[in-house]
């Protein structure tokens, strides 16, 4: 039965589509293409002009529904991404590429977190910033704020750092590779690529920028590392828990937030690499590619409607509360990507491979 509560959860979801539409026309412009800022980017920055302009205008009524595109449609969007991935990726780049990935997520979050706590910095802010630089960006921050539960501004300046930091790693790496400053051979510049920079889209730009040797390595390592978000989530879940429980008088007992939602993206990635493997089905699930290629819009539409939401709960005023700490986090997760990723790549994947 159709009831206003209903009709009001509607107009704020058909308000985040209606921004969501707007990213993609935003974001189909040259000069935003050109720089593989992808929609999800533009979405947020949307979100966070309409929280500090037009929100105090609109009813409040309208807020479920935003929060259902911050929440509900969050998860469905990662679940999607998982048509997007296989295990084959992983036997394509062999083990040094999945070494040089799990040592990097793990001393970024690990390493990232800690540093963060040295900084007297927000907690959540620093674990959702250590995930993001971590492992695929702006995606791996909102799959760790679906799990940690946290308030949509922390999400916003997570988001922020990964966006500008990524981006301008897309940048550096071409030119410092064409200039000779970082002594790698193609399949090792590939991995270090792979393996440091943030967002899937900035491995594509600066893979595509870098050659046709280095750009499949790059992309195959940095899909490796998406798919290692499934891990970092349920530790996250446990984590959650157990930092709940410390919290609480009493020492109570605390519910293991188990993010669901991860293990029905890891059954996609699982579906997709199973049909490839018996070569019985020509794309993933049996699906025509026309009809992938359908699925992935809509996902990234979905993920973008879910940025919209968690920017639209962002002022500038949460911004100012959580200060420049988050930006200089960041910076120093920067460094350590760079000079770390560069290292390994040098050193450790000619032993490995």
């Amino acid at each position: 039965m159709f009831t206003p509560t209903r009709g009001n959860m509607l107009h704020g979801v058909m308000l985040m589509a209606l921004f969501a539409c707007a990213s993609f026309y935003i974001g189909s412009a040259e000069v935003f293409t050109s720089l593989s800022i992808s929609p999800m980017i533009i979405g947020i920055i949307l979100g966070m002009i309409y929280a500090n302009t037009l929100r105090m205008h609109l009813p409040e009524t309208w807020v479920p529904g935003i929060q259902f595109c911050s929440k509900k449609l969050l998860r469905l969007g990662i679940i999607l991404y998982g048509f997007r991935l296989t295990f084959q990726d992983i036997a394509a780049v062999g083990v040094a590429g999945i070494v040089v990935d799990a040592i990097i997520v793990t001393v970024t979050i690990v390493g990232g977190y800690q540093l963060g706590r040295l900084m007297k910095m927000d907690r959540d802010i620093a674990m959702l910033t250590s995930v993001g630089s971590g492992i695929c960006g702006a995606a791996a921050v909102l799959g760790a704020e679906a799990t940690m539960r946290t308030k949509p501004y922390k999400t916003a300046v997570a988001v922020a750092t990964v966006v500008i930091f990524g981006t301008l790693s897309m940048f550096l790496y071409p030119i410092a590779y064409r200039a000779g400053l970082l002594d790698l051979t193609p399949q090792e510049m590939g991995i270090f690529g792979g393996s440091t920079l943030h967002e899937v889209a900035h491995a594509v730009g600066a893979g595509n920028a870098l050659g046709d040797e280095i750009a499949p390595v790059t992309v195959i390592v940095k899909m490796i590392r998406v798919m290692m978000l499934v891990p970092v989530l349920i530790v996250l879940g446990f984590w959650v828990a157990r930092r709940n429980r410390g919290g609480e008088a009493g020492g109570g007992k605390t519910k293991v937030a188990v993010p669901w939602f991860a293990f029905w993206f890891l059954g996609i990635i699982a579906l997709n690499s199973l049909s490839l493997y018996l070569n019985t089905l020509s794309t993933p699930c049996g699906i025509p590619a026309a009809g992938v290629d359908f699925i992935n819009a809509v996902d990234t539409f979905l993920l973008t409607m879910a940025m919209v939401a968690l920017g639209a709960e962002t002022s500038f005023d949460k911004f100012k509360k959580a200060g420049a700490k988050p930006f200089l986090l960041a910076f120093f997760i920067y460094i350590w990507l760079i000079g770390g990723g560069y290292l390994l790549s040098r050193y450790l994947v000619p032993v490995l491979i």
